[in-house]
């Protein structure tokens, strides 16, 4: 999934010893929407911090995937995002493909089918 918004938090650096070694979590918060605009609080892990540099203010599309993982029988959703592309000034975000993009067919209502005349059946 893509997100496009303004970073409007960078929450501190996260680390520790887990089995597969050292890890690392830098999360930001990203504003979107217009009218009424709402946040999400998305992380990057080890070394997609540092490919993926992001500084407050900043427009940024975020892809990103949603996991839920349940313990003690409550849920914790985490939104984990895999690839950060910076957005430039004045461009736009990409548009989501249109899909079965068929032209429809307007019908004829010119043409005269009931014996040549311009009466209305009313």
């Amino acid at each position: 999934m893509e997100i496009q918004g303004k970073i409007i938090k960078k929450l501190p650096l996260a680390s520790g010893e887990g089995r597969n070694g050292t890890w690392r979590r830098q999360e930001y918060v990203l504003e979107y929407g217009d009218r009424f605009p709402k946040q999400v609080c998305f992380s990057l892990m080890n070394a997609r911090i540092d490919q993926y540099p992001m500084e407050i203010d900043e427009e940024v599309i975020v892809s990103f995937d949603i996991e839920s993982r349940e313990y003690n029988g409550r849920y914790y959703t985490s939104v984990s995002a895999w690839k950060v592309d910076k957005v430039q000034a004045g461009a736009q975000a990409p548009q989501a493909p249109v899909t079965n993009a068929t032209p429809v067919a307007t019908p004829d209502f010119s043409s005269n089918d009931d014996n040549g005349s311009d009466d209305l059946p009313f």
